[in-house]
């Protein structure tokens, strides 16, 4: 039998890359899932989000896991909607077991107001992840002891690469930000063995990366300017991960294997931290 068989995982930003290999993975191991997506735009963002279609299709392919999946579009920076659409997973799945916040983004370029990029990025990837987590949680603790959060990261959360663009300064901020939000809730749901870490990836093929915006920042690495990634190269011979790799390394701190396991910020980075 799966190690998650009869559980429920709550997966943000789940309707492409990181999102849907961690909601695939877990489908896999026998969670049935929620998997929410924004589905829509954001104006301070220069490359385009996830499409309800995209949505649809990590729906089909952890129906083809054989599990069940409810499939809701929301934004995490609103509070009411993500509640409504959480409490309405809960009348179809009954329960949760696991929450991946694992929404977020980021501004690859210069351009755009930056006011409007900073409070974006913030409300995003702090708040947003915060509102993940509070609207799960009480019915997280109500089902008795036990519980996994996973929080992605980045390893801006743990390296910062220099830089003056607000969108870096951003993301940096706010992936930082995650890593006091996980220890402090590690800490404090500890007695109910609610498990809470978090995962800070280097770059990961998705649609934060694999867009126009980025592409041209690669051209001007490659070219000899400096840019915002020019320094963000790993240690080992790789360039960028794959979804899956970042998915193997949250099923195993959702499995029991990873028991007494908490308030760890685990880098799945190929030595990028440590370069």
């Amino acid at each position: 039998m799966a190690e998650l068989q009869g559980k429920v995982a709550f997966v943000t930003g789940a309707a492409r890359g990181q999102g849907r290999a961690h909601a695939v993975r877990l489908a896999r191991e026998g969670a049935d899932i929620l998997a929410i997506d924004i589905c829509a735009d954001v104006a301070a963002m220069d490359y385009p989000n996830a499409t309800q279609a995209e949505l649809s299709e990590t729906a089909q392919l952890v129906e083809a896991q054989g599990r069940k999946v409810v499939a809701l579009t929301a934004d995490i920076r609103d509070l009411a909607g993500l509640q409504q659409a959480f409490d309405e997973g809960m009348a179809s799945l009954g329960r949760v077991d696991i929450v991946i916040a694992n929404a977020g983004l980021v501004r690859l370029t210069e351009g755009g107001d930056p006011d409007a990029v900073w409070r974006t990025i913030v409300d995003t990837n702090l708040t947003g992840t915060w509102n993940t987590i509070s609207v799960a949680l009480p019915t997280l603790r109500a089902q008795g002891p036990g519980g996994n959060i996973v929080i992605i990261s980045s390893t801006a959360g743990l390296k910062p690469t220099a830089g003056f663009g607000i969108g870096a300064l951003a993301y940096t901020s706010t992936k930082t930000g995650l890593v006091g939000l996980m220890k402090q809730l590690a800490a404090s749901l500890a007695p109910e063995s609610i498990r809470v870490n978090s995962v800070h990836p280097t770059g990961v093929k998705s649609g934060m990366t694999m867009n126009e915006a980025m592409g041209k920042l690669v051209a001007q690495a490659m070219a000899g300017e400096s840019t915002s990634i020019s320094a963000m190269q790993n240690a080992m011979p790789i360039d960028i991960l794959e979804p899956e790799d970042i998915a193997d390394a949250i099923a195993f701190l959702v499995s029991d294997q990873a028991k007494w396991i908490t308030g760890v910020a685990l880098p799945v980075d190929a030595g990028f931290c440590v370069r």
